[in-house]
């Protein structure tokens, strides 16, 4: 044995007996108090892992058709149908113009979620901690910081509009104790992890598919092809066609997370059709039926009323299903009691994005933000159910903005410097700053684009110089082009600087 050998020998022989000091040090301390939980709640099935990756050999999960079901699930619900309602009913459109900017925004944005899920099979990560690829550990608390927000803010969307079907139905119910309601299911569900989600995920789509067959059974005959109530614009298009993409692409930044132990050898391409068809089927479905009844609305003076001039969706619901009687008030409970099926990943995602903001939350267990996240969501959204649409139109296209920036940065990662190939991410390295890319052309490239953002963007309460132009809300696409050429060339000089 040469002396360099003897000496590494030695080195690493020190090492261990370090590290065998250190674990026996750790083991004669008594567990904290949240270790004993978190212990308790194992054993009951409680999921509580959290951000590692998940190694290939445990992910051996086959059943890719839970990736439609979870899909499925949390789009066929009465969320869908506020995005369809915004076109008539926030933008003034008739039928025929919402319709046909549904059906095209669809087929395009159902594809981008699709492709990120296939990220979660193949590494094991979830969506905040992948994106540490592309931004650097420090760069990606951007995204993370921002998805919180944004799940956040999907929850408030889905429990308004939740809690305000459960109260149609009873003088005894209100928007307040419909969405604490819905908010206390969501909680339940996702406390206990991702197995029970996509359990959940596999049937709470079946009272909706049959209510909203029957909806169409028994206010058919007032359907009508309802002219725009308002000229229609090029700006009210636009705005609207984004926004109703901005309620499939701000999917991407959680649909990793849910195949995150299925299994990593599976096609690609199944993975995707399997994604794909779950947003495309039921996000199709649900927004033709929101643009087509609140279209018809005004013309039906029972359907009017519910519909509260475009504030609650929920009583749009409740009015057409009513000739039903008490059998169409049974309908409408169990419309609105499955809207956890979209709240639950949302507030999963939630969590294991908020441990991926700063290296001690990740030592937080994940049921720790689901309460968080919680006693966040039911005062915020009592106060924003008082003007739903224009809280859904801002969170939505907020939400849209840095989710398809963020999603630009990462696909020009991996299609053109890591040429779409999977096996050129170590997972090891996932919480080793200095070996991470440095995140330097990510912030630059996501910077840039809020800068041509802020100008291109229609909001209540901001409307830029250029969406005032005439053009409406094109912050989405000018955002996303202007990400991904800064990204390219920042990412180049910054491989051959930094070499990672």
């Amino acid at each position: 044995m040469s002396a360099a050998n003897f000496d590494d020998k030695i080195l690493d022989i020190r090492a261990d007996i370090a590290n065998e000091a250190s674990s026996s040090s750790i083991n004669r301390q008594s567990p904290s108090r949240l270790e004993k939980v978190t212990a308790f709640l194992r054993r009951y099935g409680i999921e509580t892992t959290g951000i590692d990756p998940i190694p290939p050999e445990d992910r051996t999960d086959t059943r890719l058709f839970q990736m439609f079901f979870v899909w499925f699930s949390a789009n066929m619900n009465v969320l869908g149908v506020g995005t369809g309602a915004a076109g008539p009913a926030f933008f003034g459109l008739g039928v025929k113009q919402a319709l046909i900017i549904i059906t095209i925004v669809d087929i395009i944005s159902c594809s981008l979620p699709a492709y990120f899920a296939v990220f979660g099979p193949k590494l094991g990560m979830r969506s905040m901690v992948q994106a540490r690829y592309s931004w650097g550990y420090f760069g990606s608390i951007i995204p993370s910081a921002l998805n919180v927000f944004s799940m956040q803010g999907f929850l408030i969307l889905n429990c308004i509009i939740g809690g305000q079907t459960l109260a149609s139905v009873s003088s005894h119910l209100d928007d307040t104790l419909g969405i604490v309601i819905i908010s206390v299911i969501s909680l339940i569900i996702t406390f206990c992890g991702y197995n029970i989600i996509h359990k959940y995920e596999s049937v709470a789509w079946i009272p909706n598919v049959i209510t909203f067959v029957i909806m169409f059974g028994v206010g058919g005959k007032h359907l009508l092809n309802a002219p725009p109530s308002s000229p229609v614009t090029t700006a009210n298009v636009i705005t609207f066609a984004t926004t109703t993409a901005s309620s499939v692409i701000s999917w991407c930044s959680m649909t990793p997370d849910y195949g995150v132990y299925h299994n990593a050898k599976a096609s690609s391409k199944r993975i995707f059709a399997y994604t794909y068809l779950g947003f495309f089927v039921s996000s199709v479905p649900a927004h033709f039926i929101g643009a087509v009844f609140a279209a018809s609305a005004p013309h039906t003076p029972s359907w009017n009323t519910g519909f509260a001039g475009g504030n609650s969706v929920g009583g749009l619901i409740e009015a057409v299903l009513s000739p039903c009687g008490g059998f169409g008030k049974f309908l409408t409970v169990l419309i609105a009691l499955t809207v956890p099926s979209a709240c639950a990943p949302t507030m999963y995602t939630f969590g294991s994005s908020a441990m991926t903001i700063m290296p001690w939350f990740a030592k937080v267990p994940r049921y720790v933000f689901v309460v968080i996240s919680e006693a966040i969501l039911i005062p915020v959204a009592i106060i924003g159910a008082k003007h739903f649409y224009d809280t859904f139109v801002d969170v939505l296209s907020i939400i849209g903005y840095w989710t398809a920036v963020s999603a630009t940065i990462i696909l020009t990662e991996q299609v053109i410097f890591r040429h779409n190939s999977f096996s050129s991410y170590d997972l090891t390295l996932f919480n080793r700053p200095s070996l991470l890319p440095p995140g330097i052309a990510a912030v630059l490239a996501f910077c840039c684009a809020v800068g041509i953002i802020v100008p291109c963007m229609s909001q209540v309460w901001y409307t830029g110089p250029i969406a005032r132009g005439g053009t409406g809300d094109i912050g989405i696409l000018t955002g996303s082009a202007v990400a991904g050429v800064v990204y390219l060339g920042a990412r180049s000089i910054e491989k051959s600087m930094f070499k990672r």
